[in-house]
């Protein structure tokens, strides 16, 4: 079945930040505000939710590219929505637009890529690979 089929789809994701996401515990900084790596996480999320409904049960989606602009901060108990909205299929790629924002605050936007892949052979490859290095 065509990637296209992702064309336009929404996916949101909602946090309230805690002490474990700030970029103190996080090792991302020395400041009790929300960290970037969650930030990431949320965003990635919304991209997974807007997909989900979308995928055939042998299929998942694994990220390959990402760009992001952490703008403001959100401080612990703040609630925190990541938007991600398909914005262009080429192939199995897909490229995905997201927003977090806490309350009208934009605090994070940018792009994110996944690629569209068989999820059996994608873990076979990834545990072959394994074994070669050792692990």
């Amino acid at each position: 079945m065509s990637a296209e089929r992702f064309a336009g789809a929404l996916g949101i994701s909602r946090m309230t930040v805690r002490h474990g996401d700030t970029a103190i515990a996080l090792g991302s900084g020395d400041v009790p505000v929300l960290g970037t790596p969650q930030v990431l996480a949320l965003a990635e999320n919304a991209t997974t939710t807007a997909l989900a409904e979308h995928l055939e049960q042998s299929e998942t989606t694994v990220g390959i590219r990402v760009e992001l602009e952490h703008l403001a901060t959100a401080s612990v108990g703040d609630e925190v929505i990541a938007t991600a909205t398909v914005t262009e299929v080429d192939g199995k790629r897909i490229h995905f637009s997201v927003e977090c924002h806490s309350g009208t605050r934009l605090i994070a936007k940018g792009v994110i890529t996944r690629v569209l892949v068989d999820r059996v052979s994608f873990i076979a490859k990834a545990a072959a690979e394994a074994l070669t290095r050792g692990n």
